[in-house]
């Protein structure tokens, strides 16, 4: 029970706010592209409050960590926090737009990715040796490459999804929508039979790799 409490206390910070300054910069781009809906729902903040999801942000990684720690797993931990709510709709020009506003969460991911990996430099540089700091350094990393890898996937909902439907002409772009009602169905398929950290593991690659040009 200890050790599933000291991998608790050094994920809780930087999962928290990988899921929640990824919702937040959803509607941050949506603002600057026209839509205030976010803004408007008090959505568009760094405080974790206004995102935390009861179920998301605390009950179903408390229960993967554990339910992994009594496995005697390595200890994981993933969540979501509230969906930003954006009236694509309301942007200037909703399909070109789009892009932008679904590449913002996977891309302040791999901002924090950056800054928690300079975090960890600084700190061996300047001889601090407390595993404690360290480790949640490292879990920052971790957690942000991760959430970035996984959104980046081409599935509706998730971000990639989006990007991609703004990257597709009219036509395939309606076509391609249609499968968006069973794109957790699509997900859950790919997690059970492996394939999902098939398609992940080169987007991670590519992440740890430009984390490393800034070290």
């Amino acid at each position: 029970m200890e050790t599933v409490i000291q991998t608790l206390a050094i994920y809780a910070i930087p999962l928290i706010f990988a899921i929640t300054l990824h919702e937040a910069a959803h509607g941050y781009v949506a603002r600057m592209f026209g839509d205030d809906t976010a803004t408007q729902a008090g959505r568009v903040t760094l405080n974790p409050l206004p995102h935390i999801d009861p179920i998301g942000t605390i009950a179903v990684p408390a229960l993967i960590l554990l339910t992994s720690k009594l496995l005697g797993g390595a200890g994981l931990l993933f969540g979501w926090a509230k969906p930003v709510p954006v009236d694509f709709g309301r942007l200037r020009n909703p399909k070109k737009d789009m892009l932008w506003v679904a590449a913002a969460g996977p891309g302040i991911n791999l901002v924090m990715a950056i800054l928690w990996a300079v975090g960890l430099k600084l700190m061996v540089a300047g001889g601090v040796s407390e595993p404690f700091f360290l480790s949640m350094a490292v879990a920052g990393v971790q957690v942000n490459l991760m959430l970035m890898a996984l959104n980046l996937l081409p599935i509706l909902p998730l971000d990639g999804g989006r990007m991609l439907f703004s990257l597709l002409p009219h036509r395939w772009a309606w076509q391609f929508s249609r499968i968006e009602p069973y794109g957790m169905a699509i997900l859950l398929v790919l997690l059970f039979t492996g394939m999902l950290a098939f398609l992940v593991r080169p987007l991670l690659m590519l992440g740890e790799m430009i984390v490393t040009l800034f070290l």
